[in-house]
């Protein structure tokens, strides 16, 4: 019984597996093997046939999932993204089941992925790759003229088609100029920017596959403009973030692919006007921003090896056809003759780049549990959420606010009650409180920020619950100054020592022993906190053991001494109101009498 490399979501819809190594197609004639392309289902070819034949009969099929296995190579899902809650999970069983083939899991691993930006052409160009692999021989591998391009799933239109990370499920053995074979293996990625991704998403995508690629190319449209260099900035400091700490650089190729370049009269198509023009991009120079010179200086800091290819535009027919399904003759000359050069510049013999990870070459085995580990870091929550420039600007400026409205707040207070200034009425305290967290806040309120105002109200939130914080501390810093406050301790606990004593020797006086014994306990606790408080006055050791017969003292006042005071305290107020009216009515007697 076949086994299944596991039930995959294909961005078609279709339930996609891997197969073991099938044959390459003879060279110069089938240049992939045949799954369904999407620009094939744009035009409405179903390719049922091809179907009906990968499948075994209805009545043959067993009846766990994971038994089941399609003939023909095709993509493979290995991360799928979650658009609900925007979590990436990994597929470990497709993995495991593609990398740990017998034949290649203790072979080196040569990983090319494409990423950059959606609808820009990354799995149209890695069907080109492919053809390749398969009939790298031949120097006709680029194939008929009538060929329909197939793959990994791609298609025309302004919608995107690959989600998460999808990879070729043939691993390719391939020999290498020195002898040693090593595994190939092409990865496709989800396209960043689209509407309904977020920016971790994109930055999570584009990490994971420049962190376990050899080559990254990073697919540009036309030119390289300043927010791609400030996203690939944010996307491998994601990446770089993730991995452990590190001596060196830790990213190895960067291919800059620019697509649809216009202007071969400056940078001529291919690697060296490419070099060139990259090097012109990437320069630092004396009299640039700060923050320009930050961005080139991150990039060559992240990756060992840069390099840039400028390839031509397709041709209008290729844009603007919605039935274009990848045949050459549908392609211009200029981008052919382009793409000859591109794809054996990757993915040649002589020029495969193998995997490596703090200077050590990692096999197909390695790469598996590596994928595992990254996955399981950015699932969780130990790395910070990447921001748009909109965001991470708005909450810059509304930090910045509330730190200024905080330090006014602050300021006032020390005017009032300091470190140098005498102990002030708790309610006088209260009163300049109120006065000194309105003007805070409406000066938070007249900063100009960004963000809008349900954005900044959550800002206003945290500056008032920030402002009662420091309230409280300035309330015990003015307690301390109080001296009755900071005697409240001994007073406390000689009270009870002194009520102790009293209520024992009555006790005992009544013969109530057992009720004077507990007393005297209670005396000698007493007397025992009183010392070990005093000594840690004195020392300044043993804080928390101090602290916690504050605690205790201040609770035992508040609790009995406290409500016991204001018991005598309406008593006696009580008792005078009474005596009043008596006086006045024994002094009328004797008027009367007189």
């Amino acid at each position: 019984m076949r086994k299944e490399v596991g039930k995959r979501r294909s961005t078609n819809g279709d339930v996609s597996s891997s197969s073991q190594d099938p044959q390459p197609s003879k060279v110069g004639h089938s240049s992939v093997p045949q799954p369904r392309s999407g620009a094939q289902r744009a035009s409405g070819k179903l390719y049922e046939e091809e179907e009906d034949d990968a499948l075994p009969d209805s009545d043959a099929l067993p009846d766990s999932d994971d038994e089941v296995e399609l003939d023909k190579p095709r993509p493979i899902q290995i991360v799928l993204a979650h658009e609900d809650d925007h979590n990436f999970e990994l597929d470990e069983a497709a993995l495991e089941k593609i990398l740990l083939q017998e034949h290649i899991k203790d072979l080196n691993i040569v990983v090319v992925s494409v990423a950059g930006a959606f609808r820009k052409g990354k799995s149209f160009l890695l069907d080109f790759m492919l053809r390749y692999m398969y009939n790298r021989t031949s120097p006709c591998w680029i194939g008929g003229n009538t060929e329909p391009l197939t793959g990994f799933t791609w298609r025309g239109g302004c919608e995107r088609e690959t989600t998460g990370i999808q990879i070729w499920s043939e691993v390719f053995v391939i020999d290498k100029p020195n002898g040693t074979k090593v595994a190939v293996l092409l990865m496709d990625t989800q396209g960043a920017f689209d509407s309904q991704s977020t920016i971790k998403d994109c930055a999570t995508v584009f990490a994971l596959s420049t962190m376990t690629s050899s080559v990254q190319v990073y697919n540009l449209s036309q030119n390289i403009q300043e927010d791609d260099l400030q996203h690939l900035q944010l996307f491998t400091e994601y990446g770089r973030l993730a991995m452990e700490e590190i001596y060196q650089k830790p990213f190895q190729t960067l291919m800059f692919l620019i697509r649809d370049w216009s202007y071969p009269y400056e940078h001529a198509y291919g690697l060296e006007g490419g070099r060139k023009f990259l090097e012109k991009r990437l320069q630092v120079k004396q009299n640039q921003h700060e923050e320009l010179q930050n961005v080139r200086k991150h990039i060559h800091s992240c990756f060992s090896n840069l390099g840039c290819f400028l390839l031509p535009h397709p041709g209008l027919k290729v844009a603007t056809n919605p039935n274009f399904d990848g045949r050459l003759n549908d392609i211009d000359e200029d981008f052919k003759n382009e793409l000859r050069n591109l794809v054996p510049l990757l993915l040649a013999p002589e020029n495969l780049v193998e995997k490596e990870i703090s200077g050590s070459k990692v096999t197909c085995r390695d790469l598996v549990e590596y994928f595992k580990a990254y996955i399981k870091i950015y699932q969780g929550e130990e790395l910070p959420h990447p921001k748009s420039m909109l965001q991470a600007t708005a909450e810059a400026n509304n930090l910045a606010a509330v730190a200024g409205a905080k330090d006014l707040y602050s300021k006032g207070m020390e005017q009032v009650c300091g470190g140098d200034k005498p102990y002030i009425a708790p309610s006088d305290l209260e009163r300049k409180h109120q006065d000194f967290r309105e003007s805070a806040i409406r000066q938070f309120r007249s900063v100009k920020k960004m963000g809008g105002e349900e954005f900044c109200r959550r800002y206003q939130e945290q500056l008032e619950v920030e402002i009662d914080e420091i309230y409280a501390n300035f309330v015990k810093h003015n307690d301390g100054k109080n001296i009755f406050y900071a005697a409240r301790t001994p007073a406390t606990l000689f009270a009870v020592m002194f009520a102790m004593y009293i209520i024992s020797g009555l006790t005992g006086f009544l013969g109530m022993n057992s009720i004077a014994a507990l007393c005297n306990l209670v005396l000698g606790m007493a007397l025992i906190s009183f010392c070990t408080w005093a000594y840690v006055k004195y020392s300044g050791e043993f804080r928390e053991v101090g602290t916690a017969i504050d605690q205790i003292a201040e609770a035992i006042w508040e609790q009995v001494f406290s409500k016991l005071f204001e018991v005598l305290r309406r008593r006696t107020v009580r008792r005078a109101l009474t005596s009043v009216p008596r006086q006045r009515l024994s002094s009328n007697n004797n008027k009367k009498k007189n």
